[in-house]
């Protein structure tokens, strides 16, 4: 019998702890770790098996699945006084799913390739309940043989996988389009449903009649229903977006490229952030046009 893939991921929260899953399911002996120990803990309950350590969790793993929350912390992972670099064997192939610079990217790369280890930049896109079925989407960029080894990892956690290119850098810039449109999305959905509040209309009859008219948006139809029950738990958290729509700021004024519309919503995002919402769901900027407006949104919201 072929002995399983070993895989590990780092970071085992709404995104990654389903990801891991995956890969359970596929077969893969998949050891998880991530800070909170109560992840790893209930990672071990579903059949995988846990680390103290990134460190530990990387020694002999075939496919490293990176699922931190920024550039700084994928550097600390692979090369900070923990990092794994150097645990990772030869040939292994570091996915790195988290959303960065597209130059930062790059320079990750190069420097985990200088090993001779393999490096696959692989933003995700999906959301928490995709990524627990396995069926996100990965606007993957790196070289054949980075594609080829992760190849069982991408098939286990995505119904799409776009391959973007052989340089590491390209499906980082995909995704930050992505992010640059998902952001204005939320905005403008909360800003319009929070207005919709303030003239006294059925919020519920708003979400119907536009989620069958013209100007709804994958979005509106995603996040509205939160604010429609009072509920922030976060699914994805405003200060995911500060960041976000912080990098496409940087990006756009190093091209001198106007955003206007990312740089409005930004301010939203951080709007919400300052008020104490920046861990509630991204959703939560229509709570601050609520507040602006003297408005009453559902739950006291």
């Amino acid at each position: 019998m072929a002995q399983a893939i070993r895989a590990a991921v780092f970071g085992l929260g709404s995104m990654g702890g389903g990801m891991a899953r995956s890969l359970l399911r596929a077969g893969m002996a998949v050891t998880g770790f991530d800070p909170a120990t109560a992840a790893v803990a209930a990672f071990v309950t579903d059949g995988g098996t846990g680390a103290d350590s990134a460190r530990v969790a990387a020694a002999g793993a075939d496919i490293a699945v990176s699922v931190v929350v920024n550039a700084a912390q994928t550097e600390a992972l692979l090369f900070g006084p923990e990092g794994i670099a150097d645990l990772l064997p030869e040939g292994a192939v570091f996915v790195s799913c988290a959303t960065m610079d597209p130059d930062v990217a790059r320079g990750l790369a190069a420097r985990l390739e200088a090993t001779g280890r393999l490096y696959l930049d692989a933003p995700i896109s999906g959301g928490a309940a995709r990524a627990a079925t396995g069926a996100l989407t990965v606007l993957a960029s790196g070289s054949p043989a980075a594609f080829a080894k992760a190849r069982p990892a991408l098939d286990a956690m995505a119904a799409k996988v776009y391959e973007l290119g052989a340089a590491p850098g390209t499906g980082a810039a995909f995704k930050m389009i992505n992010q640059l449109l998902a952001g204005v999305h939320i905005a403008a959905a909360s800003e319009a449903f929070a207005f919709a509040a303030k003239q006294g209309l059925d919020l519920a009859k708003v979400y119907e009649v536009i989620t069958a008219s013209a100007g709804n948006s994958w979005m509106f139809e995603n996040r509205m229903p939160h604010v429609l029950s009072g509920d922030y738990t976060p699914l994805s958290a405003v200060d995911i977006f500060v960041k976000d729509l912080g990098i496409v700021q940087d990006m756009a004024r190093s091209n001198r490229y106007p955003v206007p519309l990312a740089a409005a919503a930004l301010q939203m995002f951080l709007a919400a952030s300052g008020a104490g919402m920046g861990r509630d769901d991204d959703a939560s900027v229509a709570r601050i046009y609520a507040q602006l407006s003297g408005t009453k949104l559902p739950g006291g919201g």
